[in-house]
């Protein structure tokens, strides 16, 4: 009978228990959870993975995004040591650290460790909830089953490296390390990881750059429990003391600012943009460009575009000196502003014009006074050169040949060129006119250095690309290939500037109408860089030029590129490398449009008297003069033979009546010139 009552109070007790159990089990599965996704900072990466910016989440704070195998093992090992030894086997509660916890306390009649294990402490930062109160902890330990049993123990430390606070608006691990030794955290030092794990136990009252001792003396019980649980030893948790404690944040990166801006706007779903840009090359032209103001007064502001010309990929861009609202506004990007490019599209015309078949870099060109009806182009330097060959006009960058040979092939083959290149623009008002040939249009730098690639890699236009780096745009052949090296081998042969290395690179130079902008633009056999110097109101900067301004820059930015340049390819086959007497006729001089009508270099002109004349009458006749020509020469008035096989080129005239009249001149090849004046 007792036996019978023994085996039925068991029987009761059990099933008390099973109820218990069944109902407790209920109970934490309908725990609400807050929500298990957590915002992190939305990051912008170079080609390689390396972070060029990040930007704070919508409540302001830094939270990087993490995963456990990207962490430091040692860390990893260090944090369960000194948080929670038991977290791969229990379920969200530690039992006997609970009671550990409560029996110190009760001991010694404050708290000496904390009975919270990483579950519980992730329950807390997910509901930002504290630990002074009970019903807190209760809170704490029923959401920490839970999430025992919804998540896999790599996902709740995931949760953990991404909410740990750090101080300030710093949270989770990578933030951490980014913010207190400038790196990620995938290794660190024994005494880095030890700071690391110290401090979201006290935020606040441990930050480093406020309170360097309490930081220290936290890091320092960090490490004695990792040398007790034997992941360091002893020697290594001394040397970890004597490391110094990091004193102030370090900024996160904020590289190619305005392009990251850019792939944010465009595509705002992403939370992590990869450019096509490479960190380093960024951070040294960056650095290149704030050093190149100093000294320029606070309103001159630079660009930089570097490309790799073999892939279309650009792979550094630098829209201004400084991303801030200054007198430079620097928040706009000077890389995709309109401006004009002075003298950096000859290049492309010459290229257009040896295709044409209207030049060779060998051919010979008058540099002289010249005139399309009411235009009048002027060389920069005022001067006229006389004959030269093509070769010395494009590096001289003189306008009157350029404007000559656009005259010849027309305006709208130099804009179906740019079309071809995919280059931006913007003509003035009306149609266009022989004048954008010397900058008399609106381009950006990133497209003018586009346009050069195009040069570089052979006269085929490869659209450049600051994102989607594996795709490959369509290709266009825009000049033949031997036409782009002929330029190449001009450009090559440009003096470089004062102090540069005698290097052969292929650029050259631009200043815009009233020195308002100044341009370099070079290559060698694989990259091509782009310099724009200016002010971003268009304001004139006087004594501005590309040669002496943006030309060293240039040199430099290539330096910081690469120690040697790579070579540039040997000439196409079909390349015709001949001097000026080995050249087709037609080739050895250059004729304009206007040849077949215009009189010849050295035909007769009438010097004196000059077309439109008033003279008084002189008893002796008029003296007459003849300038070029070959004698014997033959003299008219009003078509009448007056004196003929002169020999001389001064005449005495027998004109003598008041009134019009007109003067003509004949020389021993037939040649002829003509001028009417006016006797009073």
């Amino acid at each position: 009978m007792i036996r019978a009552r023994h085996a039925l109070i068991l029987a009761a007790g059990l099933f008390l228990a099973a109820t218990t159990r069944d109902r407790f089990d209920t109970w934490i599965d309908a725990t609400i959870l807050p929500s298990l996704t957590v915002e992190t900072s939305t990051l912008v990466l170079d080609r390689t993975g390396h972070l060029l910016r990040a930007y704070t989440v919508a409540d302001g704070r830094w939270r990087l995004p993490l995963t456990v195998q990207e962490t430091d093992p040692t860390f990893l090992a260090m944090l369960l040591a000194y948080e929670d030894r038991r977290f791969p086997t229990h379920n969200g509660i530690d039992p006997a650290a609970l009671i550990r916890a409560t029996v110190q306390a009760a001991w010694n009649g404050n708290v000496i460790s904390g009975g919270s294990t990483l579950t519980m402490q992730v329950a807390r930062l997910l509901e930002e909830g504290t630990t002074g109160k009970l019903t807190g902890k209760l809170r704490q330990m029923r959401v920490a089953l839970a999430l025992e049993r919804r998540l896999t123990k790599d996902e709740i430390l995931t949760l953990y490296l991404h909410l740990a606070p750090y101080g300030g608006n710093v949270e989770g691990l990578r933030a951490a390390t980014r913010t207190w030794f400038g790196k990620d955290p995938t290794r660190l030092t024994p005494a880095q990881a030890a700071l690391l794990i110290a401090l979201p136990q006290s935020p606040e009252r441990r930050r480093p750059d406020r309170a360097p001792d309490a930081a220290a003396a936290g890091r320092d019980r960090v490490l004695a429990r990792a040398v007790a649980a034997g992941i360091l030893s002893q020697d290594q948790a001394e040397a970890a003391k004597r490391e110094a404690i990091p004193t102030a944040r370090q900024p996160f990166p904020a590289h190619a600012p305005h392009l990251s801006d850019e792939s944010i706007l465009t595509n705002s779903a992403k939370s992590v943009h990869r450019l096509c840009i490479e960190e380093s090359l960024q951070i040294a032209l960056e650095t290149l460009a704030a050093d190149t103001l100093r000294g320029m007064g606070d309103r001159v502001q630079i660009a930089i575009v570097a490309a790799d010309h073999t892939t279309g990929e650009i792979l550094a861009s630098v829209g201004s000196a400084a991303f801030q609202a200054d007198a430079r506004a620097g928040f706009v990007d000077m890389t995709r502003a309109l401006r004009s490019p002075g003298s950096t599209l000859k290049p492309m015309v010459y290229a257009l014009a040896f295709d044409a078949g209207l030049a060779h870099p060998e051919t010979l060109i008058e540099d002289r006074p010249v005139r399309f009806g009411t235009y009048a182009p002027q060389n920069f330097d005022r001067q006229f050169h006389g004959t030269i060959r093509m070769r010395d006009a494009l590096q001289q960058s003189l306008n009157i040949p350029v404007v000559e040979l656009l005259d010849a092939l027309g305006p709208e083959r130099l804009l179906t060129a740019l079309d071809q290149s995919t280059v931006r623009y913007r003509l003035p008002a009306g149609k266009p006119g022989l004048a954008i040939g010397l900058g008399g249009i609106g381009v950006t730098l990133q497209d003018m250095v586009g346009l050069y690639a195009t040069i570089a890699n052979g006269g085929i236009s490869r659209p450049l690309r600051w994102q989607d780096c594996a795709e490959t745009g369509t290709e266009r052949r825009v000049i033949s290939a031997a036409s782009a090296w002929q330029v190449t081998d001009i450009l090559t042969g440009l003096a470089p500037p004062a102090g540069a290395p005698a290097n052969r690179l292929a650029y050259k130079t631009g200043t815009s109408y009233g020195h308002r902008d100044a341009w370099a633009i070079g290559f060698d056999g694989r990259h091509v860089i782009g310099i724009w110097l200016g002010r971003p109101d268009g304001t004139p900067v006087p004594g501005a030029f590309g040669a002496d301004l943006a030309a060293p820059v240039l040199f430099q930015a290539f330096a910081r590129l690469k120690p040697e340049l790579t070579p540039q390819p040997p000439p196409p086959p079909e390349t015709l490398l001949v001097a000026n007497a080995q050249l087709a006729p037609p080739l050895q001089r250059f004729r304009s449009r206007q040849a077949a009508f215009a009189p010849d270099a050295d035909a007769p002109t009438i010097a004196f008297p000059p077309q439109g004349a008033e003279l008084e009458p002189l008893p002796q006749g008029l003296l007459a003069r003849v300038a070029g020509g070959t004698a014997p020469f033959s003299w008219l008035i009003d078509g009448q033979p007056v004196a003929t096989s002169q020999t001389v080129r001064e005449t005495l005239l027998p004109l003598q009546s008041k009134g019009f009249a007109t003067l003509s001149v004949i020389d021993a090849t037939g040649r002829s010139a003509r001028t009417t004046i006016r006797l009073r």
